[in-house]
């Protein structure tokens, strides 16, 4: 059983189909100063194997009283005390190992626990218009189409970067997937409360499992899925391509386009959110800013907003800004400084790097100016908030907004914003003054999850 006591680090057992389980040698999960907080159970890949046939073998969670179980679940996680850690411990321990900052972290409890009790109804909204969920409702015959899964078992390789990535698989469980979450060994604090939760809601324990494994007993589980997401950079998205059974979710690449017909005076404190808010670690920050005319100003302006920012530990409440190891955040200003040759730094040009003295260090805003919308620098994405501004003109087209996760657009030009939405390498358009992390139940993320895990049967001659 899971426990947390003062005079040693929390266990986090594997949270398999007949219950915890807790290895001899549990791997050790670090602070952002190198500290031990935490010991983590990895289990096998025959561990995995036959957790995944038990799932294979498992009904799925019923239908009837699922609102109920998943506002129970929703509660538990932001109130109660799951594997022996009140919701407060919890959150710092994320913050602390995640680097996130403590008020993003409390955020994203209170927005995980509503996606959870609004989990069924927003995979319903994925569901196409002419089918239904049953062969047996009333109007499957002016349908003649159910809404049927691609298979039984879904597998998530989950990333750390922000406790929000556990709020899409949760779509999967009420869609009758039987589900497993591998964590990230970064922050796995947020997958297990989740699970745990679940479980004391009444979700079975051969119906949702968490699996912390090594890398390459990841690729066992992945393989023995029938569906799997799968979190990573672009390595990630070129390795399961051509994986039908595999959505990889890569680099976001937000970015946002400010056209001639829009003052960004206007806007200026959404163009700074959207860049700088979550800790500008999330795929949803903008990392990329196309202005029609000059940009140097919006540089110099978001560069003036973004030096004032300060530099605190993540579990301190006024925190606004990531944390990381001292030698990691060096490692980032190192290439950040070998990708930034030949732009204008208006912000982090003599460094970003900010030690806070216990081996931990705040990674501080950069924003550069590059020459051309084509430049290169627009496809780096740092897990800080790291900006690049250049100037766009309608010779350019489209091309340097493609591969975006949100394109925020602040324009007035009705066929231009048209031509974004038309766009297929654009997950999200998003226009005025709506910030590019803006997300809600029953929105796709990108496209929905059910897209994926759902496929529309024709049915015919039934009584």
């Amino acid at each position: 059983m899971t426990a947390a006591t003062a005079a040693g680090p929390v266990y986090l057992d594997a949270l398999g189909p007949r219950g915890p389980y807790r290895t001899r040698v549990p791997i050790p999960v670090t602070d952002v100063s190198g500290a031990e907080v935490a010991r983590l159970s990895l289990v096998p890949p025959v561990y995995v194997d036959r957790a995944l046939a038990t799932l294979r073998k498992a009904e799925a969670v019923p239908t009837a009283g699922m609102d109920t179980l998943l506002e129970a679940a929703g509660e538990e996680f932001a109130t109660g005390t799951v594997g022996g850690l009140g919701v407060r411990e919890y959150e710092h321990l994320v913050s602390r190992t995640s680097g996130s900052p403590l008020a993003v972290v409390r955020g994203a409890t209170r927005g995980t626990a509503r996606f959870v009790s609004l989990a069924r109804s927003s995979a319903e909204q994925g569901r196409p218009r002419g089918a239904v969920r049953d062969r047996r409702e009333p109007t499957l015959a002016s349908g003649h189409a159910v809404w049927a899964r691609r298979g039984e078992v879904f597998a998530v390789n989950a990333s750390g970067n922000h406790p929000g990535v556990h709020r899409l698989w949760l779509e999967a469980l009420t869609l009758g997937y039987r589900v497993a979450v591998r964590p990230s060994r970064r922050e796995p604090f947020t997958p297990h409360r989740l699970v745990g939760a679940l479980h004391r809601a009444g979700v079975r324990e051969d119906q949702l499992v968490l699996l912390p494994t090594d890398h390459r007993t990841a690729e066992t589980l992945i393989r023995g899925a029938d569906r799997a997401v799968v979190y990573g950079g672009d390595d990630v998205v070129a390795r399961y391509a051509h994986d039908a059974r595999v959505l990889p979710q890569g680099p976001g690449r937000t970015k946002i386009l400010i056209t001639a017909d829009t003052d960004w005076r206007e806007h200026l404190d959404t163009i700074v959110g959207s860049i700088a808010d979550e800790g500008g670690t999330a795929c949803v920050n903008a990392t990329a800013v196309f202005v029609e005319g000059d940009p140097a100003p919006l540089a110099e302006a978001v560069a003036d907003r973004l030096s004032g920012l300060p530099g605190l530990p993540p579990q301190d409440t006024r925190a606004v800004l990531p944390v990381c190891p001292l030698d990691r955040a060096e490692a980032v200003q190192s290439y950040l400084r070998s990708v930034a040759v030949g732009t204008r730094a208006w912000l982090g040009g003599n460094g970003i790097v900010d030690d806070l003295g216990d081996g931990s260090a705040v990674l501080r805003p950069a924003v550069h100016q590059v020459g051309d919308a084509r430049a290169g620098q627009l496809r780096v994405e740092l897990p800080f908030p790291c900006v690049w501004v250049a100037p766009w003109n309608r010779s350019d087209g489209v091309a340097p907004l493609r591969e975006t996760l949100v394109l925020l657009a602040l324009s007035h030009d009705g066929a231009l914003l048209d031509t974004l939405l038309a766009e297929p390498t654009i997950a999200n358009v998003y226009a005025g003054d709506q910030p590019t992390f803006w997300m809600a139940p029953g929105v796709p993320h990108d496209s929905y999850l059910s897209d994926f895990l759902m496929r529309s049967k024709a049915v015919v001659g039934f009584e």
